[in-house]
């Protein structure tokens, strides 16, 4: 066995001999992560990984995919990979055209191609199209997949970027156009413009031709706040701005102004989400908000006329009440109209409202699949030329997504959608069920969790097995390619758990699950795999879970806190320090989350839950494939590398990967993607002792 070094501890928990490892590009760590990545393949990169890893690319690469759209103007833009163009094609085309089953496309940049003559290793991260004479867009470039981009001026009618433009070196932060010569900057770009988090501190004013580093700051906040934004507002046929200041991840302050700066002050609780289109504005506090003589609960969706709010009128119409079980998800305006999207026990609802100054009048949306999993949006990206016209997105975990267009300018004669494009099924689903089911965890609580396989149960079935729970974020179950064809295709079984933390059930199943919570948010977990033993599916050895960035917290805290209730962990992109995660990249940002391991009264609860410091010799730990990405720029790879090694030194059975491209993700490209699941996958059933037939 190999020198076993304990340190770091919860009692000494700063002694930390692999902090060197944290050091991203440094010839030492390198070396390091180029011998244990070797290794990994090594070990699970034979014949089957390589036959799943092109299965998977030529999945992810079909020619009849979806091709997504956003609608500027007259045009659909859409951003398209494929085998041929893994970085990918911008181009654009019309509705008629996209209607049809071969569209015909225009070509507006070809990424693969810039990279080449550039030799650089662009991936593309986004376009801004100046809304007036949309003639001109700016476009943001990211090195390898990582948050921070390069933005660049780009001419629509040329084809060509434009030199002397709109042009910003590489920061975490963007552009957002006011007209066709003058921009918004909210970049971290520039001495003293990051926040402690990494992101935008101020908004700056950038006329056409000037320096943009010494552009006017209209706005800023204290580096210790997260970030700065604006939102450029022309939904009333004039311009206006909306200034926010991001004081920690649930907590904001806004102002409506001008280019001048901030004018008037929302009065708004900082932890509400809020809303203004035209001259309206909309308010869901996350707590209970008591404002002239009323409490409105938290979770509630109010509305209100904007002039009489910002005159001291607050009395609000109530247009959405939440219930245990029933919980917000979202809400934008189209075409002078509110749509709402709420889960109702994890089924998907929609309701359209219309302002009034009287009682605002309320349609559900009847015609929208009610079940699965369904996403609505505006089709088009400028707010103040939506016509009523909507993308939603439906799928299940064994019906393959379809996306439909349907139009509310008319919601009293609601039509149903027109099905626009189809995706094809990528795996044999003959014989797999979808069952809802809940287990109890540590304090008594139900947790959700959907199983999709087979309907027999076999007591010995292969389980894959995956949560997030955190940040408010919702786990639907949609139709996994990767999941579907490398695991339920073969004979698996596969379980998506709705865990404390998440967003599905509101603010307080999300609280439940937050800073001191979040243990519980992982006693979830474990719970839904004793469920699976206790149901006769199968037996602990036979499940395999995974889990990312927050998820790979979770995945961690398995190994150390729950580890004879696995056969298998795969660890992606994790936050496994939680000793240090503020100090490292944008994790700052999440201390509203996860609590101040610099505070020892949070430090009390973070310590029970930072596996590193957790981590222990003589544990009988399952094998876990630990996987991050060198170019993730926001939760640090240190995190992984650490862990990794801490584990090794013990003697457990703890692979480690990490690709020097694919930011907070699994690859820049198509096929780096497959290969990064592929190799998980061939992992996981490795260590279950699953070979498929």
């Amino acid at each position: 066995m190999t020198n076993q070094d304990i340190r770091p501890t919860i009692d000494a928990p700063d002694d930390d001999p692999r902090i060197w490892l944290e050091e991203i590009d440094g010839a030492k760590p390198l070396e390091w992560v180029e011998k244990q990545s070797a290794i990994t393949m090594q070990r699970f990169g034979g014949q089957q990984f390589e036959h799943d890893r092109d299965v998977l690319t030529a999945i992810l690469n079909r020619p009849d995919k979806i091709p997504m759209v956003a609608r500027r103007g007259d045009y659909l833009y859409n951003l398209w990979q494929d085998e041929k163009n893994p970085r990918g094609l911008w181009r654009r085309t019309t509705m008629v055209s996209y209607k049809t089953s071969e569209p015909e496309w225009d070509l507006l940049l070809d990424v693969d191609a810039l990279a080449t003559a550039e030799n650089d290793d662009w991936i593309w991260a986004g376009a801004q199209i100046e809304p007036e004479k949309r003639q001109r867009a700016i476009l943001s470039l990211s090195r390898g997949g990582s948050d921070a981009v390069v933005n660049r001026e780009f001419n629509l009618e040329t084809l060509r970027f434009i030199e002397d433009g709109f042009n910003l070196p590489e920061a975490k932060g963007g552009l957002g156009w006011l007209d066709p010569d003058t921009v918004l900057i909210s970049s971290a770009l520039g001495d003293g413009m990051a926040t402690q988090s990494g992101y935008a501190r101020t908004v700056r004013l950038w006329p056409r031709g000037t320096d943009p580093l010494a552009a006017a700051v209209i706005f800023e906040c204290p580096p210790d706040s997260m970030a700065v934004g604006v939102d450029i507002d022309h939904s009333t046929g004039s311009e206006r701005l909306w200034f926010v200041e991001q004081r920690s991840f649930f907590e904001t302050a806004g102002w409506q102004g001008d280019r001048s700066g901030p004018r008037q002050r929302m009065d708004v609780p900082a932890t509400a989400w809020w809303n203004s289109y035209d001259q309206w504005l909309t308010v869901k506090p996350r707590e209970d908000w008591t404002v002239a003589g009323v409490t409105h609960p938290a979770d509630t969706l109010l509305g209100i006329s904007l002039q009489a709010f910002l005159a001291g009128d607050r009395d609000f119409q109530v247009l959405f009440e939440p219930a245990p079980r029933r919980a917000l998800q979202g809400f934008f305006w189209n075409d002078k109209k509110l749509v709402v999207s709420y889960l109702d026990n994890l089924a998907p609802r929609f309701e359209i409202f219309e302002p009034a100054t009287g009682k605002w009048t309320r349609r559900p949306i009847a015609v929208l699949p009610a079940e699965g999993m369904v996403h609505v949006w505006s089709l088009d990206v400028e707010h103040n030329h939506t016509n009523g016209e909507l993308l939603v997105a439906a799928q299940d975990p064994i019906t393959p997504a379809q996306v439909l267009l349907l139009d509310i300018a008319e919601p009293d004669t609601l039509a149903a959608p027109t099905l626009l494009k189809q995706s094809p099924a990528v795996f044999d689903a003959t014989g797999l069920v979808v069952t809802r089911h809940e287990a109890i965890s540590s304090d008594g609580e139900s947790i959700p969790y959907t199983q999709i396989g087979p309907r027999a149960e076999t007591g010995d079935a292969p389980v894959h097995m995956t949560g997030y729970g955190g940040f408010g974020l919702s786990m639907e179950p949609y139709y996994s390619a990767s999941v579907g064809k490398l695991w339920l295709e073969r004979g698996g079984t596969s379980v998506v758990a709705n865990l404390r933390g998440g967003g599905e059930f509101g603010t307080p199943w999300h609280d439940a699950g937050r800073r001191a919570g979040k243990k519980l948010s992982h006693d979830d977990f474990a719970a839904v795999a004793a469920d699976l033993v206790r149901r006769g599916v199968t037996r602990p050895d036979r499940i395999a879970a995974e889990g990312g960035s927050n998820g790979g917290l979770l995945i961690s805290n398995m190994l150390t806190r729950y580890p004879e209730r696995f056969g298998a962990l795969f660890c992606t992109i994790p936050l496994i320090d939680m000793r240090r995660y503020n100090k490292l990249l944008a994790g700052a940002s999440w201390v509203d989350e996860y609590g101040d391991p610099d505070k020892p009264e949070d430090w009390a609860f973070l310590k029970e839950m930072s596996a590193y410091h957790a981590a222990v010799p003589g544990r009988p730990y399952p094998p876990i494939l630990i996987a991050t990405t060198r170019r993730d720029d926001r939760v640090h790879p240190g995190h992984a590398r650490k862990m990794a090694a801490k584990l090794q030194e013990f003697g457990y059975t703890a692979s480690f990967y990490e690709p020097e491209a694919g930011g907070h993700g699994y690859g820049k490209d198509n096929r780096e993607r497959a290969s990064f699941i592929a190799l998980g996958y061939a992992f996981l059933r490795d260590a279950i002792g699953w070979t498929p037939a």
